[in-house]
C-alpha cells in the first residue's frame, strides 16, 4: 500500500514583523500508510497541532514550510492552489478538532450540517446527502439518527457532539482522518466507544490516521506507530510497542515515569522539571538537554543530533533493555515486514531516538511503593447522608415548568480526616453537583452534610460564619476561570489569609512564604499574573489559595484533566502530599480512572445521581463489581500497545435526570 500522508525533513518557522525566523518544528519525517494510524504525543507547545494544520495546509499568516515537503497521496502540497486545497479539504483530508463545538454551528440542525459536506463537493444531491448523513450517524452509532437530525448541537451531549464531528468528518470518505486530542475531557465509556469505532472505521474505509494525544492510554490502543515531538524536534519515533516496551530517550522515558500506575500499591510519580522554553527550540544540540538528568553539555550542546536507530531485543513486560545504537541518517520511516500479535498491527519504521548518549543510561530504579491504609475505623469529618438535589425550571410567571431534574438523589458517603475519596462516574452523574452542594455554591433540597455539628447543605456559602468557610475550600478544573487576570498571585493569595484567619501584615507576608514552599513555587511567582504562569503552576496558585485557610475539606473538581502529563504528575504529588500525615480530607472528583487507582483512599461510584458502590478504594477496584465499574474500569485506556479491548462498551445515552427511575437506575444500559 502507498503511504497517504509522508512528512520528509519538513521544518515550519514563523516569521516575525521584523524578519526575525522561529522554528516551530524542525526536520520532522514520518510517513502513513492507507489504513495505518500514527500517534504524535508530547507536551502542549511541542508543535504536535502545527504538525496538524500543516498536514491541511492550513497554518496561519506568517507561519511557513521553511524546508522539506509534505506528501498527500504522492503529490506536493506546496504545489496546490488555492481551489484545490478547498477542494482536498473534507474530501481527501479531514480533521476532528479537541473542542466539537468549534467545529458545529450552533444555529444549524445537526442534518443540515452534515449534508453540507457532501453538497459543498458536489457528490451527491440533497437527497443522497440525507441518506448519506443518516447511514454516517449510525456508523458512529447514534441511536435514532432521525430524531438527532433534527436536533440543534447545544441539544446534544459532549460524547454525541463529538461523535457528530467524526461522522462529519467520514461524510465524504476521507483518505486521510487528522484527530487532535479527540477525546480529551469525555467520560471513559464513551471514549472507549469512539477509539473502537476509530479503530473499526480504518480498517474498513482505509483511511489513514494521524492521532494527536497527550493521553498515552488512548495513542496505544489506536496507533501502530509513534513519534514523541519535544520542542518542535521528533526525539523519538518507531513501532508502539518499541516505544512502549523500551523507551530510549529521556524525555520519553520521563513521560512513562510520570503515568500513575494500575496496581492496589501507591508509588511517587516523577514528573519532568521545568517547562518547554523558546530557548529548546534554537538549540543546537539537544533541545531537551536544559530539563535532561543526563545532559553533558560537552557532547549534548555540540551540533545537531540526528536519529540514531536502535538495535534491540524487545523483551515483553521488561522495558529498557539493552540498547544497541546505530546511526542513521534522518529519513522517513518506512514500512516493516513484522506484524504485531493483537490485531494484526503493522509496525511501519524502525525504532530511532535523537541521543548522543543511547545505551549509556541505567535502568530507572523501581519506584517505592506505599499500601493503603485501612481507615475504616475513623470518625468521619464530614458525613453525607440522603443528599438529594432536584432542580425546577421557573415560569416567565412564576411557578414551574417541565419536569423536575434530579441531579442526585440519596447520596451518602463519608470523607475521613487524612483520607482521599474519590467520587467517578460518567458526566452528568452528579459528581459536581455534590460537590457544590457540600461547598455551599448550591443549597441541597434534602439530606445532611454534617461538619461539627453544622449541616453544610442547606448553609449556602454567602450565610457560612467566616470559621466555617475556611474549613471548606474547592479547587476546580480550570485554574483561569478562577483567578482574576487583573491581579498578582500576590494579591491572589494575600486575601484569603487575611480574611480567613485575620492576620496582620506581617504574619501574613510570613505565612505567605509558607504556603508557596508547601506547593513548591518560588517566591517571584507573587509579582506576576496568572498569564504569565504555566497551567501547572496557575493549578498549584488555585491549590495555595484553597490551602491559605487550612481547612478540614478540600474538594478538588477534575483539577488536573487539562494538564499535561508531566505537570500533572507534579500536582498530583503535591495532593498527595498534603493529604499524607496531615488531618486534611481531600474529596477528588475525576473521570480518570488510573488517577483515581493512584490517589484514592475511599470510592464513591455514581450514576445518575446515585451512589451505585461505595467503599474502600482495595474493595471498589477488586471483584466482584457493581456492572456499572466494571464497565468503567474496563473502558478506561491503559498505556499498553498488548491490552485487549474493552470486554464491556457500554450503549446508548444515560437516562434523562428527569425520568422517573423504579428499581435500578443502570438497568437500560446494564449488560
Amino acid at each position: 500500500m502507498s503511504d497517504i500522508l509522508a512528512f520528509e525533513n519538513v521544518s515550519v518557522s514563523h516569521r516575525g514583523r521584523r524578519g526575525t525566523i522561529t522554528p516551530i518544528l524542525s526536520d520532522i519525517s514520518f510517513a502513513i500508510p492507507a489504513g495505518g494510524a500514527f500517534g504524535l504525543v508530547g507536551e502542549s507547545g511541542c508543535g504536535k497541532s502545527t504538525a496538524a494544520l500543516a498536514a491541511m495546509h492550513y497554518l496561519a499568516p506568517g507561519i511557513e514550510i521553511t524546508h522539506g515537503r509534505i506528501l498527500l497521496d504522492g503529490q506536493d502540497l506546496a504545489r496546490f492552489g488555492s481551489r484545490e486545497l478547498t477542494k482536498m479539504r473534507g474530501n481527501t483530508v479531514a480533521m476532528v478538532y479537541q473542542d466539537p463545538m468549534s467545529s458545529l454551528n450552533p444555529v444549524m440542525t445537526i442534518g443540515d450540517q452534515l449534508m453540507e459536506v457532501p453538497l459543498l463537493h458536489g457528490l451527491s444531491d440533497k437527497l443522497q446527502a440525507r441518506e448519506r448523513a443518516r447511514a454516517m450517524l449510525a456508523e458512529v452509532r447514534m441511536a435514532d439518527a432521525g430524531s438527532i437530525m433534527s436536533r440543534y448541537p447545544h441539544e446534544l451531549s459532549g460524547g454525541q457532539q463529538q461523535r457528530v464531528v467524526i461522522a462529519m468528518a467520514l461524510m465524504a470518505e476521507p483518505k486521510l482522518l487528522i484527530m487532535d486530542e479527540p477525546t480529551t475531557g469525555l467520560d471513559v465509556t464513551i471514549e472507549a466507544a469512539i477509539l473502537d469505532l476509530v479503530r473499526d472505521l480504518r480498517h474498513r474505509f482505509g483511511t489513514a490516521i494521524l492521532f494527536i494525544s497527550h493521553n498515552l492510554g488512548t495513542v496505544a490502543r489506536i496507533c501502530d506507530d509513534i513519534g514523541v515531538l519535544y520542542a518542535g524536534r521528533l526525539v523519538e519515533t518507531g513501532p508502539i510497542r518499541d516505544v512502549f516496551r523500551s523507551p530510549a530517550h529521556p524525555y520519553t522515558r520521563g513521560l512513562f515515569g510520570a503515568l500513575p500506575g494500575n496496581g492496589a500499591a501507591r508509588h511517587r510519580l516523577t514528573p519532568i522539571d521545568g517547562i518547554i522554553t523558546a530557548a529548546d527550540r534554537l538549540r543546537p544540540g539537544c533541545a531537551f538537554g536544559a530539563r535532561c538528568a543526563h545532559h553533558v553539555p560537552a557532547r549534548c550542546d555540540v551540533a545537531p543530533i540526528g536519529l540514531t536507530v536502535i538495535v534491540s531485543a524487545i523483551v515483553p513486560q521488561k522495558p529498557n533493555p539493552t540498547i544497541q545504537a546505530t546511526p542513521s541518517p534522518v529519513a522517513p520511516p518506512r514500512r516493516g515486514e513484522a506484524r504485531g500479535a493483537r490485531g494484526g498491527r503493522e509496525s511501519h519504521g524502525q525504532h530511532s531516538a535523537r541521543c548522543v548518549r543511547l545505551g549509556e543510561f541505567s535502568v530507572p530504579p523501581t519506584q517505592s511503593t506505599t499500601e493503603r491504609a485501612d481507615t475504616a475505623g475513623h470518625d468521619p469529618a464530614l458525613a453525607v447522608r440522603n443528599v438529594s438535589k432536584i432542580y425546577r425550571s421557573r415560569g416567565l410567571f412564576g411557578g414551574t415548568r417541565g419536569a423536575p431534574v434530579r441531579a442526585a438523589t440519596d447520596v451518602s458517603f463519608d470523607a475521613r480526616p487524612g483520607t482521599t475519596l474519590a467520587i467517578v462516574g460518567e458526566s452528568g452523574c452528579g459528581k459536581s453537583t455534590i460537590a457544590r452542594v457540600i461547598a455551599g455554591l448550591v443549597d441541597g433540597t434534602s439530606g445532611e452534610a454534617m461538619l461539627d455539628g453544622v449541616n453544610l447543605a442547606t448553609t449556602a456559602v454567602d450565610a457560612r460564619p467566616i470559621a466555617l468557610r475556611r474549613r471548606v475550600q474547592m479547587v476546580f478544573q480550570n485554574p483561569d476561570a478562577t483567578l482574576n487576570p487583573a491581579h498578582t498571585v500576590g494579591y491572589a493569595l494575600r486575601r484569603p489569609l487575611r480574611r480567613l484567619k485575620g492576620l496582620s501584615r506581617a504574619a501574613t507576608e510570613e505565612e505567605l512564604t509558607k504556603l508557596l514552599a508547601r506547593v513548591r513555587l518560588p517566591p517571584d511567582v507573587l509579582t506576576r499574573r496568572p498569564h504569565q504562569l504555566s497551567g501547572g503552576q496557575r493549578q498549584r496558585v488555585a491549590i495555595a489559595r484553597a490551602l491559605a485557610g487550612e481547612p478540614d475539606i478540600l474538594i478538588a473538581d477534575e483539577p488536573v484533566s487539562a494538564l499535561d502529563v508531566s505537570v500533572q504528575a507534579a500536582v498530583v504529588n503535591l495532593l498527595g502530599d498534603l493529604v499524607e500525615g496531615s488531618q486534611l480530607s481531600l474529596l477528588l472528583i475525576s473521570h480518570d480512572l488510573a488517577l483515581v487507582r493512584h490517589m484514592a483512599d475511599w470510592i464513591a461510584v455514581m450514576y445518575l445521581g446515585r451512589v451505585v458502590e461505595y467503599g474502600p478504594a482495595a474493595h471498589v477496584l477488586a471483584p466482584p463489581f457493581h456492572p456499572y465499574t466494571e464497565a468503567l474500569l474496563a473502558a478506561a485506556p491503559r498505556p499498553d500497545p498488548d491490552a485487549t479491548s474493552p470486554a464491556i462498551v457500554l450503549t446508548g445515552q444515560m437516562p434523562s435526570a428527569s425520568a422517573e427511575i423504579t428499581g435500578c437506575a443502570f438497568a437500560s444500559r446494564c449488560p
